[in-house]
């Protein structure tokens, strides 16, 4: 069994590029799906947010204003009933440690860029599991959780590797458009990753070492099996 920390953002709203501020938080079927896949496979997966606090659940990530079918919704309200209790008292971040964990796993939803983006406490994380070669996946927009490993040197710790992310062509059409406060694939290429993205709303997940990156929603349970397929290669 490996002990994986799943790092969720606690934010609950983003302000958009013209001001507004925008109601957000985790993507269900991200977390959901996921967080199934792994325990599934015999993982022990610890959830952390910033501060600890619970994490709020995107509210159109459960009903069509999301695309997503009633069915699924049920689904994954359910399943997310099932761990309600780790939602609830997740682990500080802050407390957290790369040595302690052999996958660092970080789920998105729009959320993520305005917390975990420029959170220390997941830059020191990410520094350590990225020099002690732990698996860190990120899905959707959890990518922007990459954005905070910047090193003393101010050096981007991922400069240089092949990731996927959502994509300026998904947040056009089914994201926050125009209106996003930036596009992370637009900022992860200008810190010198090389995102490569696959056709809008279709599964795909990029492995490049220990780093693996799931795209969209669509690829949540995609992005959780690559990951209990490295840590069963270890």
């Amino acid at each position: 069994m490996s002990k994986i920390l799943m790092v969720v953002s606690g934010a609950d709203s983003l302000t958009l590029s013209d001001g507004t501020v925008h109601p957000t938080g985790y993507w269900a079927e991200e977390v959901a799906a996921s967080h199934e896949v792994l325990r599934a496979a015999g993982h022990d997966v610890t959830i952390a947010t910033p501060g600890g606090v619970r994490p709020t659940v995107d509210p159109i990530s459960l009903d069509e204003r999301g695309g997503v079918e009633d069915a699924d919704a049920r689904r994954f309200r359910a399943y997310l009933e099932t761990i309600d209790a780790d939602l609830a008292a997740p682990a500080d971040l802050a407390d957290a440690s790369a040595g302690d964990y052999d996958a660092v796993y970080i789920p998105g939803g729009h959320a993520p860029m305005a917390d975990l983006a420029v959170n220390a406490d997941l830059g020191r994380l990410l520094q350590e599991a990225h020099g002690r070669g732990t698996i860190v996946a990120a899905l959707c927009h959890g990518p922007s959780a990459l954005l905070s490993a910047v090193g003393q040197d101010g050096a981007f710790v991922f400069d240089g590797r092949r990731l996927t992310v959502f994509s300026n062509e998904e947040e056009q059409q089914g994201g926050l458009g125009d209106k996003t406060p930036y596009l992370v694939e637009s900022r992860l290429r200008e810190l010198g990753a090389v995102v490569d993205p696959g056709p809008a709303w279709g599964s795909k997940v990029v492995v490049d070492g220990n780093l693996i990156t799931g795209q969209n929603p669509q690829s949540s349970a995609d992005t959780a099996r690559r990951v209990v397929e490295a840590l069963e290669s270890r």
